[in-house]
């Protein structure tokens, strides 16, 4: 029982992270994604990358942005989120 409420909220927060991927037409010129969406295309970046090779429109990084806002907030969650402070940390013994 355990392991199909696990893989029912796997599965549902993976379909709601979804939701918010680069490339989805939220973001236009009129409208770029600034730094906080950077930091949250930057989390999704590995379900970016599965999809994308599904869905043509989905994209690993947000081509309407700001700019260096962007950029620093998308490099920033990737290097954090996939274990890069992790290297700087002292671990306990």
């Amino acid at each position: 029982m355990k392991k199909a409420l696990f893989f029912v909220l796997l599965l549902s927060t993976i379909l709601l992270l979804t939701g918010c991927l680069p490339g989805d037409g939220r973001n236009t010129s009129e409208d770029p994604a600034g730094f906080l969406w950077g930091i949250w295309h930057g989390w999704v970046a590995p379900l970016s990358l599965i999809l994308g090779l599904f869905r043509d429109h989905i994209r690993v990084y947000e081509v309407a942005n700001t700019g260096w806002w962007y950029d620093l907030g998308f490099y920033a969650a990737v290097i954090s989120g996939f274990g890069g402070l992790s290297l700087i940390r002292r671990k306990e013994k």
